[in-house]
């Protein structure tokens, strides 16, 4: 890695896709899954300037880039998972494409996260405005908008094949933490490391999540058509906000407030992670150890 062992952390993020753990390095991704004879295949990719270039360093703007990075770069991670575990791929320089269906179902999934996550709180709190005041048709807006989070994740979370994804993410974060404390990379080094770490993608899911109830209490409510639109159009906004208070919570945890909203973070990820077996972290530390040798080869160009 290029920041010095003794004084710096690796800079790695990650996600848990069909059998297995995508990494997240500073200029590459690394992804490590199972395929059905139990053999762990990794692809390794350098990434573009898009997502490891100077935007990538922009405050405000590198919220934006991390929340369009999670829907590209994720998807095709599940979609290359996804053939390595039914077998359609047996090596690792094998491509998955992205089909028209794959693309379908993507914009599906994601209208279906848009209208229910956002257009549908401002649907159902819109009569509130008939008998309060605009602030509360807001912030009842934004609880509603959590609860539908929290629903959510719950209930996927009693899926028994979404429930070995998130073992694969408990893993993820384990290894990852043992990575950043330099702990060299076992099976007993790191089960000592928590399942719950702070810059997952969950807490930046809530994070946002609270961060649109200030944002959107500055676009207004009427009329109900720009209620509903300027929900969307702020999304970028949000991501951005929300991004930033993420790194400042980082720095500032002794806080009682940051402390707080940490909390909230790390209890939501107690919800999508589960304790990992011994086959997770190892898949885990196959992952976290590949992405860096990758990152390596390529400060060493």
């Amino acid at each position: 890695m290029p920041q010095n062992p003794e004084t710096s952390k690796p800079i790695l993020g990650g996600q848990a896709v069909v059998e297995g753990i995508m990494i997240r390095g500073a200029r590459s991704v690394t992804i490590a899954v199972k395929n059905p004879n139990e053999s762990i295949l990794v692809k390794s990719e350098e990434l573009n300037n898009i997502f490891a270039g100077r935007l990538r360093s922009i405050p405000f703007i590198r919220g934006v880039i991390v929340l369009a990075e999670t829907l590209v770069l994720g998807l095709r991670a599940l979609t290359w998972s996804s053939a390595v575990a039914i077998g359609d791929i047996e090596h690792e320089d094998q491509e998955a494409g992205l089909t028209i269906l794959d693309w379908v179902i993507f914009v599906l999934a994601f209208g279906t996260g848009l209208a229910i996550f956002f257009a549908g709180p401002v649907v159902a709190t819109s009569w509130l405005e008939n008998f309060f005041a605009d602030w509360v048709a807001v912030l009842c807006e934004g609880v509603l908008r959590i609860l539908f989070l929290l629903a959510y994740i719950w209930l996927i979370g009693h899926i028994s094949d979404v429930q070995r994804m998130f073992q694969f993410h408990g893993a993820e974060h384990m290894a990852i933490a043992a990575a950043e404390t330099h702990t060299p990379l076992t099976n007993k080094n790191v089960r000592n490391f928590s399942r719950l770490h702070p810059r997952c993608g969950t807490s930046f899911l809530l994070t946002v999540a609270l961060v649109s109830v200030v944002i959107f209490a500055f676009a207004g409510s009427d009329p109900l058509w720009w209620r509903m639109l300027s929900r969307l159009l702020l999304i970028p906004a949000v991501a951005g906000v929300a991004y930033e208070g993420i790194r400042l919570a980082d720095k500032f945890q002794g806080f009682f407030l940051v402390k707080l909203i940490s909390s909230g973070n790390l209890n939501l990820q107690k919800l999508t992670t589960r304790v990992p077996d011994d086959e997770h972290i190892d898949l885990a530390i196959v992952a976290v150890s590949r992405a860096q040798a990758f990152e390596d080869t390529i400060t060493d160009q």
